[in-house]
């Protein structure tokens, strides 16, 4: 081999560098769109903004809605921590009164419909117990408040409240000690309280309040409330990843001329989505944020929270953190797979068939099939929370994908009709998929309120409870144990003075038993001593002629025992001992006393045993007595309930003042009634935002179209209408939907719990809920229409 042969070696080539893998090639293409989306120019911003905006108020809900359980728990602990400790459960029980021992009795009232709580409060001692946020003790006739409180004594109109709360305030209570901000209460100091006039003593505070658990039924409303809030805000983040697509697909379309292939235009519209749930997650949480410091401002339904008591559940934060970025990626790449994106801007369908109902209908039916299978609940066995979740969610989820189907089978069967109606269908035939995703969170929500309605109304009657009470007879009731010998009878005439009262039945109680020695297994005959004027022993018992020095042996009506019992203890002519304790009154019962027939008041209470008029008994004397007082008053009479209230205050601080109702609510029934309506709020205002930005996001597509039709003469209140019905229609169906999905739902969670559906027609106040979101976006829509129908929408770059 000679030296020009080696020159003639042919020279290695270079190596080739090796392909990207399949993970960088993804993250190149999500990052170009991430590009796109961020330095897309004016365009592409506002269609990120619009997604960053609708996920930002998904996530601002959502981080809301796991703050609950820190709330719940935070509202608890403070309530707990102002629990009083009676004496017998301190440490040192063998003392009644202690320096640090306080002298109570709770004196909370309502004014207009809301609650004032209060206590009237006399120290034992030099350093008597605060309670929590209290910084110091309130003197005689002084009190501490709360802010909210402070401000409605402040505010002008309500000097019957000031009457009522006659004290000095000197001071504020603070945060620890109350429940929300908007909690009225007052701790008030007294020198005269006395445990004859009802006041107990307490050795502190922090005593254990823990509250019943919650039965079976109440478990299996709380579940559903949580679904049914919470299903409507997950849609609405779905859509809103969606809007402007039609710009995002004609802008993919050039890189297809440039010679991108369909997937990589799938991964680079996957990051634009990725870009705005981004900045969504930063957006619903700087909006969470700013919110939160104004919560203490905004009362719903009476309910109110901290600022400091929003604090989200750090599980469920990171939850939401990769499930909206996740979900805005795969409902991206979904959606893509039915458009195909060719060079030179075309965008059309990639299947001209219609949706496909064969694997819509199966999810609902899934869910209906879980909950009959394994959602069961038994009275006292514990409830499995999964499997009842699992199928609610399935038939909502499932309602909104039945939803696009019904939408394009109606609407493709449109024909004729007047102008407005004709560019309403034929859009709607058109793109009929962007209108059923603006309603689908409005179908979800309806038809879980529904079902929710119907839960509510089934278990309706096991929480409210039929009290027996005549509020045709009397609206109030006093109960009274500072009785004095001028007051027991001068407490009744002042109730008669007062503004808007029609009748007073006003009566002194006691005890009266049969004198003599009996052994510690024997029962001492006693029965109730009632002192009163005629017209209030007409009341309670059929007594007939009356006059003043009467007395009466009353026998229940029907029950032969208790009849016997009192004929034991009121032996005419006999002495009675009236009162309990040491130095119980002797009595004599007149031998003339005629034996009536007793009446039940409007309390619902029999009454029997000895009746005796003023002039009889000398009622001032009667030891262990009670006042009793029920009040009919004239309804017409403007704020007449608060000058009853003023009056019982003004004769007994401490008097337990009730208002008569025949049907008397479970409080946690009644509290889980008061959350959906707070959270059912929230989500329909989420709900109209998502329609306004979803409808506002349309007409910005169609800008061009809309300055063309003008130009050609169309009229913008025929536009304007088309408007309507292209949110109408799809409302209309939705509703559908929801009637039909919510009646099935909520029968089958009544049959769950064991009861029977008490009315299939509670779904019309929420058909007029959706009716009044169209009027509502309409409108907010129309000033937007307006501004792009003007000729400039043709200029084109």
């Amino acid at each position: 081999m000679t030296l020009l042969d080696k020159s003639r070696a042919p020279v290695a080539e270079a190596p080739r560098p090796a392909p990207p893998s399949r993970g960088a090639v993804t993250l190149r293409d999500l990052g170009l769109g991430i590009r796109f989306a961020a330095a897309g120019g004016r365009e592409g911003w506002i269609r990120t903004l619009l997604t960053a905006v609708g996920v930002g108020l998904g996530v601002a809900v959502l981080l809301l809605a796991s703050s609950v359980p820190h709330l719940l728990d935070e509202r608890n602990a403070r309530e707990q921590a102002r629990g009083e400790t009676p004496i017998s459960d301190s440490p040192d029980a063998n003392s009644t009164k202690s320096d640090s021992s306080v002298l109570r009795i709770n004196t909370t009232t309502e004014y207009r419909d809301r609650t004032v709580a209060g206590y009237l409060m006399r120290p034992d001692g030099s350093t008597p117990v605060l309670p929590p946020g209290v910084a110091r003790f309130p003197g005689a006739d002084e009190m501490v408040v709360s802010p909210a409180l402070r401000e409605l004594l402040a505010e002008p109109g309500n000097e019957l409240l000031r009457e009522r709360l006659p004290y000095a305030i000197t001071g504020t209570i603070g945060d620890a000690g109350l429940r929300s901000p908007g909690e009225l209460l007052y701790y008030a100091g007294s020198d005269t309280l006395t445990t004859a006039a009802g006041g107990h003593r307490i050795a502190g505070y922090g005593g254990d309040r823990q509250g019943d658990p919650l039965p079976p039924l109440l478990i299996v409303l709380v579940i559903m409330v949580c679904v049914v809030l919470l299903a409507p805000v997950a849609i609405f983040i779905a859509t809103a990843v969606r809007f402007g697509g039609d710009r995002r697909d004609r802008r993919l379309a050039a890189l297809r001329l440039v010679g991108a292939d369909i997937r990589t235009t799938r991964r680079i519209a996957a990051g634009e989505a990725l870009f705005g749930a981004l900045l969504g997650l930063l957006i619903g949480l700087a909006l969470f944020l700013v919110g939160r410091q104004f919560v203490g401002a905004v009362e719903i339904w009476d309910v109110s929270a901290f600022p400091a008591d929003l604090v989200p559940d750090l599980r469920l934060a990171v939850l939401i953190g990769v499930a909206v970025p996740l979900t805005a990626v795969l409902v991206t790449l979904v959606a893509m797979r039915s458009v195909v994106i060719e060079p030179l801007g075309v965008v059309r369908r990639g299947r001209e068939r219609g949706r496909r109902l064969w694997w819509r209908l199966p999810v609902p039916l899934a869910g209906l099939a879980v909950l009959g299978l394994w959602g069961r609940v038994e009275e006292y066995a514990p409830v499995n929370p999964f499997p009842i979740t699992a199928g609610a969610v399935l038939v909502l989820f499932g309602l909104a994908l039945l939803l696009p189907w019904l939408v394009e089978a109606c609407v493709n069967r449109l024909r004729g009709g007047p102008v407005p109606w004709q560019l309403a269908t034929r859009r709607l035939q058109l793109s009929s998929g962007a209108a059923s995703r603006a309603v689908s969170g409005v179908t979800v929500a309806v038809a879980g309120a529904i079902a929710l309605q119907m839960l509510f109304a089934s278990m309706n009657a096991d929480f409210n409870r039929m009290t027996g009470h005549d509020p045709t007879r009397a609206q109030f009731a006093g109960y009274s144990e500072s009785v004095t010998r001028e007051g027991a009878t001068a407490a009744i005439e002042q109730f008669r003075a007062t503004k808007g009262v029609e009748v007073v039945i006003g009566s002194v109680e006691a005890y009266a038993s049969k004198p003599g020695d009996y052994a510690e297994e024997d029962v001492q005959p006693t029965t109730s001593l009632t002192v009163g004027t005629c017209e209030t022993l007409r009341e309670l018992a059929r007594i007939g002629a009356c006059e003043d020095g009467d007395t009466f042996v009353v026998h229940p009506q029907g029950d032969k025992d208790m009849t016997a019992w009192v004929d034991e203890t009121a032996r005419k002519g006999e002495v009675l001992e009236v009162g309990t304790g040491e130095k119980p009154m002797r009595w004599t019962l007149p031998a003339g006393s005629r034996t009536v027939t007793g009446r039940v008041d409007p309390m619902g209470d029999p009454h029997y045993g000895i009746m005796a008029t003023t002039g009889a008994v000398d009622a001032g004397k009667l030891p262990g007595a009670t006042i009793t007082t029920r009040i009919r008053v004239d309804r017409s009479v403007p704020d007449v309930a608060e000058y009853v209230r003023n009056t019982a205050a003004r004769i007994d601080p401490g008097m337990r003042f009730v208002t008569l109702d025949s049907v008397e609510r479970d409080r946690q029934y009644a509290s889980i009634q008061t959350g959906l309506r707070v959270g059912a709020t929230a989500v329909l205002l989420l709900i109209a935002a998502s329609m306004l930005v979803s409808q506002l996001e349309q007409l910005r597509e169609r800008r061009r179209l809309l300055s063309v039709l003008v130009a050609f003469g169309t009229r913008r209140s025929t536009l304007s209408w088309s408007v309507l019905w292209q949110t109408a229609v799809p409302v209309v169906l939705g509703l559908a939907v929801a009637v039909a999905g919510g009646l099935g739902l909520g029968a089958t969670l009544t049959w769950l719990i064991g009861k029977q559906v008490a009315d299939w027609w509670l779904f019309w106040p929420m058909g007029g809920v959706g009716g009044a979101l169209i009027v509502l976006v309409t409108l907010l829509s129309l000033p937007p229409l307006w501004r792009m129908m003007r000729p400039d929408g043709l200029r084109t770059e």
